[in-house]
């Protein structure tokens, strides 16, 4: 008898071993196995979801960046934040200038000022650079952005804003730092308010904060702005309880993304980066001033040619492989976002003067 319970209670406390030995290996390498439930059950499922998202530019060939000689090198993507209503065509009023570095998990995301003055390519005139998407599309939103930092743009993704409100409701809900009421209240603005404070804000909240347009920080604390809520959705969105939604947020998208990527290729670049130990994030607005061309006349954003000088030089050397990670250039102001890995969402801002 006393031999039987002690087989008993070694099998009892082995299993409970084993048990214990298995959870804190799923806890400890909970990325992987989200990877792992991922690839089983919703790869295919999100892959379809993105068939109708793939809209590849007349006359510019698409870029796989996923094939065995490109898939480490950097490459970069233009973010159109579109805020379309209705039928109307739509302003691009996020314009983000990103730079992937799969290898090393950095990434750059250089916002430009929606009102910025600048050549609009393929309409022989200057205007402001949100013109661009209104007047041909994401095709001339990418190659305005060439034009004005001589650099390439390897892929575009188009979101409509209405796409981003259902599926952060989707989530639940996502932090932001208003610790202020936001109030637009100009006759010539839609009229909301943001109260400030909340633990977590809904759809229509979150996209009235990028939209907010009466701060005395104008263009640039828009961009600023755009910067934080992306940041956010992307904080909410790494947390391991959204990853069985992933098929549900493909399909409240819809027809509000675009982007010349195959639906496989995002697929897989988005894996590797999840994979990343460290994923940091690099963050820079360009800098300048607002004026009036002439009194009376359209009120413009102009960049500053020093600050536009060294984020060309700064973009060229991200694109350069052979940059070691420490190595990389930035402006003489910036704030960088250090992302811990997917299972820890605490994040630690780190400024200049810090590091």
């Amino acid at each position: 008898m006393k031999k039987n319970m002690k087989k008993r209670w070694t099998y009892t406390i082995t299993i409970a071993v084993v048990l214990l030995v298995l959870g804190t290996t799923a806890y400890a390498n909970r990325t992987s196995l989200a990877l792992l439930g991922f690839n089983l059950f919703l790869s295919d499922s999100v892959e379809k979801s993105l068939e109708n998202s793939y809209k590849p530019l007349e006359g510019r060939e698409p870029v796989n960046v996923t094939k065995t000689n490109q898939m480490q090198k950097p490459f970069s993507v233009l973010l159109l934040g579109v805020d379309q209503r209705g039928k109307e065509t739509g302003r691009s009023d996020t314009m983000i200038y990103t730079v992937v570095r799969p290898k090393d998990g950095a990434i750059l995301m250089v916002s430009i000022p929606r009102d910025a003055y600048v050549e609009i390519v393929g309409k022989g005139t200057e205007d402001k650079i949100t013109h661009a998407y209104a007047f041909g599309g994401a095709k001339m939103a990418v190659e305005t952005v060439e034009k004005l930092f001589d650099a390439p743009v390897t892929h575009y993704a188009a979101i409509n804003f209405a796409g981003f409100r259902d599926v952060i409701d989707a989530m639940g809900g996502i932090s932001l730092p208003i610790e202020k009421d936001l109030v637009n209240k100009d006759p010539d603005h839609e009229h909301f308010i943001v109260k400030a404070g909340q633990d977590s804000y809904n759809g229509v909240d979150a996209l009235n904060y990028v939209r907010y347009r009466e701060d005395a920080g104008g263009d640039m604390s828009r961009t600023e702005r755009h910067q934080t809520f992306l940041n956010a959705m992307m904080e909410k969105a790494s947390s391991i309880g959204q990853w069985t939604k992933i098929p549900e947020f493909m399909d409240i998208m819809g027809g509000n993304f675009n982007t010349d990527m195959p639906p496989s290729q995002m697929i897989d670049l988005a894996k590797a980066m999840l994979q990343t130990n460290n994923r940091t994030i690099y963050s820079h607005t360009l800098k300048g001033e607002g004026h009036r061309l002439k009194p009376g006349g359209t009120w413009y954003f102009f960049n500053d040619e020093d600050d536009l000088s060294q984020t060309k030089t700064m973009i060229q050397s991200w694109l350069n492989e052979d940059t070691a990670k420490s190595s990389l250039t930035l402006p003489d102001k910036y704030v960088s976002k250090t992302m811990k890995p997917v299972q820890s969402l605490s994040a630690t801002v780190e400024t200049e003067s810090s590091k």
